[in-house]
This record gives C-alpha cells, sequence and structure tokens, in this order.
C-alpha cells in the first residue's frame, strides 16, 4: 500500500488559558491520500479548525507527529517549517486576503518573489494558473473590479502557483452566494480530479457533499469518517433556477 500524503498519529493540542488548560484536540489519528478529496465538518469549538491550523503546519501539536509527503514536519524548525507551507502547501481562505490595490496577476505570483524565480517567470506562471480557474481576461484587474467569486479564483490560483502536494480550503464558500458556491465546488473538484488532494473545512453539509470523504470533529475528537459518493458540482450547477439548459 502506498505511503498516504497525510499522516496525523495521536495529535493533540492545548492551550492555556491562565489557570485553565483547554484541550482543542485528545488524540487524533488519521490518514489522507493522495488524490483524495475530504472534508472537515464540526461545530464550533469541535477542533476542526486546529486540525486545519496544523494540517498547514501554521501551529504545531503538543504532542504527536505529523508526516507530510513522508516528511516527518510537527518538529521541523520554524525556518524549515515555512519552507514546507511554501512549497507544499496552497491555502484558500473564507475572505480572499487579497492585496487590494495589486492586479490579480501580481496577487497570484506574490509566493513567488522569494524562490529567486525571475519576474518574467513569475508572472507566466502566475498567468497560467489565473487560466486554469478561467480568469485569463481579468489579470490586470484589482480586486476591487472583480466579484466574490472571481477575487476567491484569484486565490485558489494564487494556492496552486507552486504546485503544492495539498490545497487547504478553509470555509471557502463562506462568504459568497449559493450559486457562486457550487462554482467553487465544480472548479475545487476540477483540480481533484487531475489528483491534487484537496482538504476542505466546511461548517455547511451541502457543500461537504462535494467531498469524497467526510470527517466529523467533536470536543476534539473525529466522531466521524465515511466515504461519501460526491455531488457532481457541474450537475448541481445546471439544476439551480436560472440555469440554461438545452432544448
Amino acid at each position: 500500500m502506498p505511503e498516504p500524503l497525510i499522516r496525523a498519529q495521536s495529535f493533540t493540542k492545548e492551550y492555556v488559558m491562565g489557570s485553565t488548560v483547554v484541550a482543542a484536540l485528545r488524540g487524533v489519528s488519521l490518514s489522507i491520500a493522495t488524490g483524495e478529496f475530504v472534508a472537515i465538518m464540526g461545530p464550533s469549538g469541535s477542533g476542526k479548525s486546529t486540525f486545519m491550523n496544523l494540517l498547514g503546519c501554521l501551529d504545531r501539536p503538543t504532542t504527536g507527529e505529523y508526516w507530510l509527503g513522508g516528511e516527518e514536519v510537527a518538529h521541523l524548525s520554524d525556518d524549515r517549517l515555512a519552507h514546507v507551507r511554501n512549497r507544499k502547501i496552497g491555502f484558500v481562505f473564507q475572505h480572499f486576503n487579497l492585496l487590494a490595490r495589486t492586479s490579480a496577476l501580481d496577487n497570484v505570483a506574490l509566493p513567488l518573489l522569494y524562490s529567486g524565480m525571475a519576474q518574467c517567470e513569475r508572472q507566466q506562471r502566475a498567468g497560467q494558473r489565473l487560466g486554469q480557474v478561467g480568469l485569463a481576461e481579468r489579470m490586470d484587474h484589482q480586486p476591487s473590479q472583480l466579484s466574490g467569486g472571481q477575487q476567491q479564483r484569484v486565490a485558489i490560483a494564487r494556492a496552486l502557483v507552486n504546485d503544492p502536494l495539498l490545497l487547504l480550503a478553509d470555509e471557502p464558500t463562506g462568504a459568497l452566494d449559493s450559486r457562486t458556491s457550487v462554482e467553487i465546488m465544480a472548479l475545487l473538484q476540477g483540480l481533484n480530479r487531475t489528483g491534487l488532494t484537496v482538504v476542505l473545512v466546511t461548517h455547511e453539509r451541502d457543500i461537504a457533499e462535494f467531498a469524497g470523504r467526510i470527517i466529523s470533529f467533536r470536543d476534539g475528537l473525529v466522531v466521524e469518517d465515511r466515504a461519501n459518493p460526491p455531488r457532481d458540482a457541474t450537475e448541481a450547477l445546471a439544476s439551480l433556477p436560472g440555469s440554461i439548459t438545452a432544448a
């Protein structure tokens, strides 16, 4: 059996608040294979966001091991951990996190700035990623000139620009209307079909149903981990009110 892309072993995470110790994760172990599309769900305080932060190397577990692409990363130095984040992980957030007075092209190229890559090559790669998410004609637009869905596409292109092993999407549809949310899920499904591993955090059950596996957290523990026959987002779009169907 091939080595999983992600292997979290006995994750715990504790936060000290005054004299109180809060256990956000209490011994979570799970694996995610290359090419999976996984949705992580749970109520507020369940530990799902803490788990996402650990997967993204934005934080370290209090105890436990984390293997990403065959490398144990939980105990790396800060500099090495930053290198892993930049090279192996792409991040997509609810509120896009784009630079307001910067073009879509330069927003996407930003993660390449410190790579030593020539500017023309950075812009070429950023342009390719914008084309991949359907924004080839919007490269010179600033975020204020784009819709919410287009801004999220820019953010996804930025997450892809370093050819990551893993795409982490934290509530990527939380600031979008229903139709645009399904459009973004269709894009993520398309990326997943190319072999990209996608891990999505969401509190919306209908969004989670587009993933092929759903993991539910409660009180710092995994309470459900099941395979899911995913809804096809392209078909879901066609069935929404106002969609144009062939006669």
